[in-house]
């Protein structure tokens, strides 16, 4: 086993890696959001889901203001070593639109369907 060393990964031009997020227990992937070396490190130090708001241009703790957070439980890297994987256990809805994942269409014969409304 050899010690993890975060300048393995490859980060894109502005110091971002895409981090696909999914559900430790039923494995259904949740949100893809996108992760810095900061919000890595603070993701490893508290064990929440940490990304990096593009728009915003700062760290968001994955469900700090609404409560559902993602504990995460294992990470992962793919073998390009250029995406993250994060098993999570959810605290609650993933999607800002309070639906369970952020992948709630689903394109059919042309059009895009509604296939998950928003938790009650």
């Amino acid at each position: 086993m050899a010690k993890f060393d975060i300048s393995s990964l490859k980060f894109d031009d502005n110091g971002l890696i895409p981090a696909v997020v999914q559900d430790t227990t039923t494995l259904e992937v949740l949100m893809v959001a996108w992760m810095n070396k900061l919000s890595l490190e603070k993701t490893f130090e508290t064990n929440l889901a940490t990304f990096w708001s593009r728009s915003r241009k700062c760290l968001w703790v994955k469900g700090l203001t609404s409560g559902n957070t993602q504990k995460v439980d294992k990470v992962r890297f793919d073998c390009d070593r250029d995406c993250i994987l994060l098993l999570v256990t959810p605290e609650g809805p993933a999607c800002h639109t309070n639906r369970r994942n952020c992948f709630y269409t689903e394109l059919e014969e042309g059009s895009e369907n509604i296939i998950l409304n928003p938790e009650t």
